[in-house]
């Protein structure tokens, strides 16, 4: 076996050993992979209760006014700093226990509250909401509350809850969403009672400025093929830590981010996380959660696209009418409201569901996080096409020659990030493909690193599922009632393209077998089309709970346009130029194709960490 192959196989081992094998409660969008639309999982819309929605009412007005009077987001992203007094203000406010139980001296709020916080400070400044986020969705506080043993929740909840700030260390200079080359090492110390941790661990988010973090180390020997993962809570100021280099970045100026260098910190084995060897499971199940925080995020940074949109587009006049009135811009516009209803629907919706915990969201909040990222995206980027020369300014720049400093060149900057932290949209469709994938290989007794096949079995299932995903599959009576009737063609649609889904997936099943792990685009477009019936059928959901037709609208635009995705997706997935675009990628790779390359200058080919200068050559 080949050194690729055998470092491939050990990097899916690692994978499928930390991966939740066992699903206790149902999952909408694992159904639908299957053909099979739950409703009752998504209608009617979860609405948040009156209490909890009153609690969060009373933090968010004390929220508005702190952001507008003392956080100064464009200071912040021109200084790279958060200023002391806007911390202080977090604390005073209690927004780094947001989610920590009353009982450590944390507001103990909903995910839903959380959520409303998170997009509430992300839509004014991202640099401040990813600080807060990174600290509580995926730093100490959260694997604490999940995993941790109540001697460690009453030793540093309370700390965490008063504003000492967390980060989570994972990510290695060579090191990114494959943990089989961690080289960070733990070493038994003192008996075992104590572990001595050296390493170096990058992209640290709040990692310069930790009191304390969740640092991931192996426990085992670097010789053996498959890594022991464990979680240790490590001392911000422990002996041995340090801060090798403080991370620019194209936007979120102002978080601290690094390298950090572990040179034997000693942690008490009483600082391990659920235990020896579950490190990367930990990981992966606080990322789950964690994960729901990013659509919250992407719909602060919506909203203020749109509104900065909106209004340039009724001040600017060209051609006699305001810019809005024309159908090119008009049209961004009614695509920028439409996917940010998607994300409202999608950000509410999953966050009601971890609230509830009747479902297992892993998938749902994958979906979650890959479809409104990208949806950000498009909609920043439509806002800086409208805004024209003024949204590639800066708002300091407009300020300086008296025109009103929309942020529209940060929020762009500020976003682009979100389709590659807690997974890129690579990752999350191998991600979800794989859980996509779960089903078939256990009915067929197979699995990821196996190519075992139990065909018999395989057929005897097959031949009663598969037909009937041709058949309609609904009536009237798996149509909800309180469904608005403009959008019950969509939700009709959405059965009958869960079904043809369902049979993509089969069909590609059949034709790749054991090779279509590695036919990413198609799988990647497979998973698309779910994210889009997915965002359909939470928008339906979610404007069918509400009497407003201007609600309906929006809704039903964004149907429209998903609709016409999943078209394209759909032939793609049988029609594509993925084998010809493959092969000239690896031309390009051994340098056959350079020459396209000619004419240009390159000073970091002759970088060298030992000659910043270069060498001139």
């Amino acid at each position: 076996m080949g050194t690729q192959n055998r470092d491939e196989k050990r990097a899916l081992e690692t994978a499928e050993t930390a991966r939740e094998t066992k699903w206790e409660f149902p999952s909408f969008v694992s159904e639908m992979f299957m053909g099979r639309v739950k409703t009752e999982l998504i209608f009617p819309f979860p609405e948040q209760n009156a209490v909890d929605r009153q609690a969060g009412e009373e933090i968010l007005a004390k929220l508005q006014t702190f952001l507008r009077d003392k956080v100064d987001a464009d200071r912040i992203d021109m200084e790279r700093d958060i200023p002391k007094e806007v911390l202080d203000g977090l604390k005073k406010l209690g927004l780094f226990g947001i989610k920590i139980p009353a009982e450590y001296g944390g507001l103990g709020f909903s995910q839903v509250n959380y959520n409303r916080i998170v997009q509430m400070v992300a839509s004014h400044c991202a640099s401040t909401a990813v600080l807060l986020s990174a600290h509580q969705s995926i730093g100490v506080p959260q694997p604490l509350k999940m995993f941790g043993t109540e001697a460690q929740k009453k030793k540093y909840l309370p700390r965490l809850a008063k504003g000492e700030i967390s980060a989570f260390a994972l990510t290695e200079p060579d090191v990114g969403s494959d943990p089989s080359k961690m080289t960070t090492i733990a070493t038994s110390d003192d008996g075992g009672d104590t572990f001595l941790i050296s390493g170096k661990k990058l992209w640290i988010s709040n990692g310069p400025m930790a009191d304390l973090m969740i640092v991931m180390a192996r426990t085992n020997s670097p010789t053996e093929d498959r890594p022991e993962i464990t979680a240790f809570i490590v001392e911000g100021n422990a002996a041995g830590l340090t801060v090798e280099h403080r991370c620019d970045f194209m936007g979120l100026k102002g978080i601290k981010n690094g390298l950090l260098n572990f040179d034997k910190v000693k942690v008490s084995k009483d600082d391990i996380v659920e235990g020896i060897g579950r490190g990367l499971s930990l990981a992966l199940r606080t990322l789950n959660t964690g994960r729901l925080t990013l659509p919250a995020a992407c719909g602060g940074a919506m909203k203020q696209v749109l509104a900065i949109t909106r209004e340039w587009a009724n001040q600017r006049v060209q051609w006699g009418a305001p810019v809005g009135q024309h159908e090119a811009v008009a049209s961004k516009i009614a695509s920028m409201a439409a996917d940010l209803y998607a994300v409202e629907s999608l950000t509410w919706l999953t966050s009601a569901l971890a609230d509830q915990a009747k479902t297992d969201i892993r998938l749902e909040a994958a979906m979650a996080k890959l479809y409104c990222s990208e949806a950000l995206w498009r909609t920043v980027d439509a806002g800086v096409q409208v805004r024209g020369g003024r949204g590639y300014e800066t708002a300091d720049s407009l300020r300086g020659r008296g025109e009103m400093p929309m942020p529209m060149e940060r929020l762009m900057r500020d976003a682009r990030i979100n389709m590659i932290i807690e997974g890129t949209s690579e990752i999350m469709r191998l991600f979800i493909a794989r859980e996509a994938l779960d089903p078939h290989l256990r009915i067929a007794g197979a699995s990821a690193t196996s190519g075992k096949v139990d065909y018999q079995a395989a057929a005897k299932y097959y031949a009663r599922w598969y037909p009937p995903l041709w058949l309609p599959g609904f009536t009237n009576k798996d149509i909800p009632t309180l469904v608005a009737r403009p959008l019950k063609k969509h939700l009709r649609y959405v059965h009958r393209a869960t079904r043809a889904l369902a049979r993509d997936l089969f069909h590609m099943i059949v034709l790749h077998q054991q090779g279509l792990q590695k036919r990413q685009m198609v799988l990647g477009r497979l998973i698309d089309c779910g994210a889009e019936l997915f965002a359909m059928i939470a928008s339906i959901s979610k404007a069918s709970a509400s009497l407003d037709a201007g609600e309906w609208q929006v809704a039903d635009l964004f149907c429209r346009q998903a609709k016409r995705r999943i078209c394209i997706l759909r032939r793609s997935v049988y029609c594509n130029d993925d084998r010809k675009a493959s092969d000239l990628a690896q031309q390009a790779l051994s340098g056959k194709i350079a020459w396209l390359e000619n004419n240009i200058v390159s000073t970091w080919k002759t970088w060298s960490p030992n000659n910043e200068e270069g060498d001139g050559q």
